[in-house]
Order: structure tokens, then C-alpha cells, then sequence
């Protein structure tokens, strides 16, 4: 033995991971760490293949554990306490658990909704031969293998164990949104199925003018536990309903990365405007088009003003609710379940690596404004290269992040990610500031604080090419084109609309050049009691 059991039961102790065991005289931290009284007690542990899990609810059973794992590669080996609401877990390889530690650092997993925690144990194998009630772990192990290596069949069989369901389906979902009040975009079924596994694939469609969505896991187990727990659900309060089935595919073509699909692991596929969203295979099993447009008014990632508190409050939800929906647990939010009250909402971004000879708060306030009402912007006084920005929600703010993170703005690489912040603070009367922070909160140029405006139809990302609205009847095209290239910009081209004389399209050099063009632009005032509406296109001239 290894000297870490005692009596029938490991203790966990320094020798057996990176951190002190919690007892009933330990409290914790909300975010699961140990006491202050314990932090920095021990060094941190070195990479092994064996893992330690803490906070695990003592409901779980043994598959739920492994399936932590199986992602990443095969689990050899598991050890539950559940008196200590504990695991420890064995991969097959170190390179293994090093990926696991690293993609869990910045995503933590949950289990029953419950999140846990895991890091590297001291041990570097895990010897259970001669412990008692060892065998629902082998059995556990045994049938995970099995499935995974193709030894049982993956015809909608299941193997019970612990209490637990051993799921044999595909790892493939098909999920139907009934009674659609609200928008629900790809963003957000990602954000919600995340939190039972891996999602590796999303393709959304219409089908019989029903929502729906196919949603490849890492792992069937993955799969099984998010239908279980979701079919049923609403995500917002009252409306939005889940059906969740398994579906006969078991994996997704995803050719294109855009707004209706999304390959998790191929970040390099094209965007594919105008391209058919499914395989011609795919198209023909779901009888889905090939563009399809939003079946609902709303915008695509927008959720209802009811369903997100403001910072510092909370709401409880509905039976049957999942309840204000939240961002990622990577990013500190949580799903809300049954009626559970929510963890504040995370509305805040951090934009970084800005050019601070050439940004100031307006300019962040028109930009990130396409893709949500911004409240306050602070631009750091000692650090001016960094600023915060309060969306009005965290649907917004997240929405705004995957549209402008990597974006390049006054020639610089933005890095847009979610704050610790719950709010932006504005200064304190006297207090040094330089005009660095501004309240937006009653400006008029949001452009989506009236329900049910066109702006939520017209959500893209950056592009070379902009939509140009509100324009004056008498106005030209060579004015519009002198407008832009007197402001320093090349245009490549130029249309209005053949119907509707008040809007045009126009192509600029770059989609640098763009983004600048409509923070420089956006509102401008062309005369007759018009002000110039800019926004990104997904046409092309």
C-alpha cells in the first residue's frame, strides 16, 4: 500500500494531494478553496496521472466521475469517498491529466450542477486491489471501456450502475425549443449544455417552424446526464422549453463556424455566409434549409430583460426554470436549477492590450455598443492600455466578447474577457479621474433598449463591409464615399439599397478599417434632422 488508507477508508493528507482536506472545523472559501488559515501550507503538487477530486456531492455515483475524464482519454483507475465528498482519479497516461487540469483551470466542471475541483494528487498510481467496495468502481470502469472501445452496442442500451444510468446512445443530442418567447441562440445552448460535459459540435435549424439544435458531447455519458437533467426545463422563466432526445446520428459534419453551427475543436473553418449550415446528408434526415432565418423576432443571443438581475441582486426561479440563465462556469456564472437562487450575474468585460494614444471611453461605448447597451466604461488610470465595460446584462457582455476579442483596433490585438467585476465603479466626487470613466446608462444611442427593435435582427460579426441607415432622401452616394475617404478610409465599393434609398452597403479596405469607420461615423450628422446609423453587414458588395 501506499500509506494513504486507514482503517478501510483513505484519509486524504499531504502525502495524497495538493491541498489539506476540509472537515467539519474547516471552513471554506465560496469558490471552494481551503481556509486562509491553509493556503500556501503546502507547495503546489507536480503533474501525475493521478487526479483529486474535492467537493463531489455525495449523490454521485461512480460513472458520473469517470465521465469527468473520459474526454481526455482512458480513466484506469477511481476511488471514491464519499464520506469526504472526495475522489481520486487515475488516467492512463500523465500528458492525459495534464490536459484535464488545464482545460478544468479555466472551466470548472459540474456534477449534479454541483461545481468540484481538481488538481494533481501526490500519488502517482492508485492501488485499490485489497480496499472494500471497490467493486462499483471496476464495474464503472469496466463498462465506460466498454463503450468506448466499441464493445457495447451503441443502440440505446444501458447499464445501471450505483443508482446511476451507464448510457450506451450516441453522444449526439437533438433538442427541440418549444414555446419560444425569447431568442436562444447557439451562445446560449453552448453556455448550457457545457455544464454536463465537453460539447464538441452545434448546428441549429428550423424544422415544422420549431427551433432546434443537434449537440455533439466528447462522451454518450455526458450526453445521458444532460438529457436527464434537462428535458423539461425551461431557460427562462416560463417559456423556452427543452425537449431533449438522443439523436440516430452519432457525430456532426460541421463545415462552417458562424452564428447557426460551430465545431468547438476546428477554430480554423471558414464562416461560410451563404453556404448551406448542414450536409446535404443532414439537410435531407432533418428537412432543415440551408440558411436559416431566426424563427423568432429577437436577437440571437439576447435574452429577456426578466431573466438577468442586476448586479448585486438576486432572483429566485420558477419550478421547472432553469432560472436566470448565466455565462460559463469558466467565467464564474452558474446555472440555476429547480428554484435555486442565482450567483450574481458578471456583466463587466475587460477589454486589454488597447492603444491608449488613440482609444477613450465613447470610442469603446459606439463599438461595443453593436452588441449590447453599454452602461460604463473606465479606462484604468495607471494602466490606460486596459478598461472596463458594463454591458447590460452578461448575455450582452458575453455576446460582445466572442464578437470583438482578437479584433484588431487602432492597430492592436484587443483581448475582451469577462471581469471579476460585478460593476464599474464611477469616481468619487473629487476624485482624479482625467475623463477616463463615463456613465452611459441614459444615453439615446443604445440601440436596443425598445423591444423588439430591428437592431436585435442585425447582430454580426466585424466586417469589412458596413450597413448604412437613416440616410437622408437627397443625400448621394458620392457624398457618403467622400464622407468615408475624407476620414481617412478606402472604399472599395459602394450600393444602396434598390427598394430603400436609406440604407446602402459599403466596402471598405480592411476590417480594421471598418470597425474604426463606424466608431468614427456612427451617428454622424448628415443634416435634414438625420443622424448617419452604422452597423456590420453579413453582405458582401
Amino acid at each position: 500500500m501506499d500509506g494513504y488508507w486507514a482503517s478501510g477508508e483513505p484519509p486524504v493528507s499531504a502525502s495524497s494531494c495538493c491541498c489539506t482536506t476540509m472537515s467539519s472545523s474547516t471552513p471554506s472559501t465560496a469558490n471552494g478553496t481551503d481556509s486562509k488559515a491553509y493556503k500556501g501550507d503546502r507547495s503546489p503538487c507536480g503533474p501525475s496521472r493521478v487526479l483529486h477530486v474535492r467537493k463531489v456531492p455525495i449523490e454521485v455515483c461512480e460513472a458520473e466521475v469517470i465521465s469527468l475524464g473520459i474526454p481526455f482519454g482512458k480513466v484506469t483507475n477511481l476511488l471514491m469517498l464519499k464520506g469526504k465528498n472526495q475522489a481520486f482519479i487515475e488516467m492512463a497516461s500523465e500528458e492525459a491529466a495534464i490536459t484535464m487540469v488545464n482545460y478544468y483551470t479555466t472551466a470548472t466542471p459540474h456534477v449534479r450542477n454541483q461545481p468540484v475541483y481538481i488538481q494533481y494528487s501526490n500519488h502517482r498510481e492508485l492501488k485499490t486491489d485489497n480496499l472494500p467496495n471497490q467493486g462499483r468502481a471496476q464495474a464503472a470502469l469496466q463498462a465506460v471501456n466498454a463503450v468506448h472501445s466499441g464493445n457495447m452496442s451503441l443502440s440505446g442500451t444501458a447499464t445501471a450502475i450505483d443508482g446511476g444510468m451507464m448510457p450506451g446512445q450516441s453522444p449526439v443530442l437533438r433538442i427541440i425549443v418549444e414555446n419560444l418567447y425569447y431568442p436562444v441562440s447557439l451562445e446560449v445552448l453552448h453556455q448550457i449544455f457545457s455544464k454536463f460535459g465537453t460539447v464538441l459540435k452545434i448546428i441549429t435549424f428550423t424544422k415544422n417552424n420549431q427551433f432546434q439544435a443537434l449537440l455533439q458531447y466528447a462522451d454518450p455519458m455526458n450526453a445521458h446526464h444532460a438529457k436527464m437533467a434537462l428535458d423539461g426545463q425551461n431557460i427562462y422563466n416560463g417559456c423556452c422549453t427543452l425537449r431533449v432526445e438522443f439523436s440516430k446520428l452519432t457525430s456532426l459534419n460541421v463545415k462552417y463556424n458562424n452564428d447557426k453551427s460551430r465545431d468547438f475543436t476546428r477554430l480554423d473553418l471558414p464562416s461560410g455566409d451563404g453556404q448551406p449550415t448542414l450536409d446535404p446528408s443532414m439537410q435531407t434526415a432533418f428537412g432543415a434549409p440551408g440558411i436559416i432565418s431566426s424563427p423568432y423576432p429577437g436577437a440571437a443571443g439576447f435574452a429577456p430583460a426578466i431573466g438577468f438581475p442586476q448586479a448585486g441582486l438576486s432572483m429566485q426561479a420558477m419550478p421547472g426554470a432553469l432560472g436566470p440563465l448565466t455565462i460559463p462556469s469558466s467565467m464564474t456564472g452558474r446555472m440555476t436549477i429547480h428554484g435555486m437562487t442565482p450567483t450574481t450575474i458578471h456583466s463587466v468585460l475587460l477589454v486589454s492590450n488597447l492603444n491608449p494614444d488613440s482609444i477613450s471611453p465613447h470610442e469603446l461605448f459606439i463599438l461595443f455598443g453593436v452588441y449590447g447597451d453599454v452602461h460604463r466604461v473606465k479606462i484604468l488610470f495607471n494602466k490606460k492600455e486596459n478598461a472596463l465595460i458594463q454591458m447590460a446584462d452578461a448575455t450582452q457582455a458575453q455576446l460582445a466578447m466572442s464578437h470583438l476579442n482578437g479584433q484588431r483596433l487602432y492597430g492592436k490585438v484587443i483581448r475582451v474577457t469577462i471581469s471579476k467585476h460585478q460593476t464599474v465603479q464611477l469616481p468619487r466626487e473629487g476624485q482624479e479621474d482625467q475623463g477616463l470613466t463615463k456613465d452611459f446608462s441614459g444615453s439615446p444611442l443604445h440601440r436596443f433598449k425598445k423591444p423588439g427593435s430591428k437592431n436585435f435582427q442585425n447582430i454580426f460579426p466585424p466586417s469589412a463591409t458596413l450597413h448604412l441607415s437613416n440616410i437622408p432622401p437627397s443625400t448621394t452616394d458620392d457624398f457618403l464615399k467622400d464622407l468615408f475617404a475624407s476620414s481617412g478610409y478606402t472604399v472599395k465599393a459602394f450600393k444602396f439599397f434598390q427598394k430603400d434609398r436609406k440604407m446602402a452597403l459599403i466596402q471598405l479596405g480592411s476590417v480594421e478599417e471598418a470597425i474604426q469607420a463606424l466608431i468614427v461615423l456612427h451617428n454622424h450628422d448628415l443634416g435634414e434632422n438625420h443622424h448617419l446609423r452604422v452597423s456590420f453587414s453579413k453582405s458582401t458588395i
